[in-house]
């Protein structure tokens, strides 16, 4: 593939996937896409790695959403905060089918990644599949296949099963949330013994109110799965975000400003 990548480039100039800005090789950021990119960062909640920012608690440390509700999850890992930048990029892979950003977005969750204890199976966030003849993909099966290709375990991609439909939950608020998920998401029986008793690693591209990931670990949990992290590109956590982050153009805005494509 080295070998032909000046012809490539020549015929294709590289672009910035977000801006379509000139970039230096074929998959790469531009400089000011890049400055956008928020990186979770320590202190963070031990619970969910929730940043605390430069002056917060020190390490070990619960934040307040998880004392007042302790997840039932066993860690995010987030390899952004949802930013313009971050949005551009979702909306490139999911709705305008890039699915060639699948390995640049799976290395910025790598990135995150805690190490695994034992065997760790990677399993997607699941599509019903009217959307997925529709889409044509799972964008969360395609960040678990590169996952899997980069060593961080092995891929399950049916292990889940959305049983029905389910609406956009933007919007709702979380008992709502709670009721629209309620029995959509199954184990596959089939794969119930890949879960059992191990490491899982559960993906998608975007985590904003959590309830659909919510309802994932409640289900794999009780098919025995022994620790579950949740593993996402970008994360919506506008509280998190630096002061000075912005879109790239126009007043500073936060995460709540922008809106989530089929906000989970």
């Amino acid at each position: 593939m080295r070998s032909i990548a000046p012809v490539l480039d020549f015929v294709y100039p590289p672009r910035c996937p977000a801006c379509g800005g000139a970039v230096a090789e074929q998959g790469g950021l531009c400089g000011a896409c890049w400055d956008d990119l928020v990186i979770p960062s320590d202190p963070s909640c031990a619970a969910c790695q929730r940043p605390f920012g430069d002056n917060g608690p020190t390490e070990g440390a619960i934040c307040a959403v998880c004392l007042a509700d302790p997840p039932d999850h066993d860690g995010i890992a987030a390899g952004t905060l949802y930013t313009e930048t971050a949005r551009k990029l979702v909306l490139s892979f999911k709705h305008g089918r890039r699915i060639a950003l699948a390995p640049l977005l799976a290395r910025m969750i790598s990135a995150r990644l805690p190490p695994a204890e034992g065997e760790r199976v990677i399993v997607p966030v699941p599509l019903h599949r009217r959307r997925l003849w529709e889409r044509g993909f799972n964008q969360a099966g395609l960040l678990g296949r590169e996952l899997a290709k980069q060593g961080y375990g092995t891929l399950c991609v049916d292990a889940l099963v959305r049983n029905r439909p389910t609406p956009s939950l933007g919007g709702l608020g979380r008992k709502a949330r709670a009721r629209v998920l309620q029995g959509a998401i199954g184990i596959r029986n089939a794969r119930r013994s890949r879960v059992e008793g191990r490491d899982v690693l559960l993906v998608d591209d975007v985590l904003t109110s959590g309830a659909t990931s919510r309802a994932c670990v409640k289900v794999l949990k009780r098919a025995g799965a022994r620790r579950v992290t949740i593993a996402c590109f970008a994360r919506v956590l506008d509280e998190a975000l630096p002061h000075s982050a912005a879109s790239s153009s126009g007043p500073k805005r936060n995460a709540r400003d922008l809106s989530v494509p089929g906000a989970t």
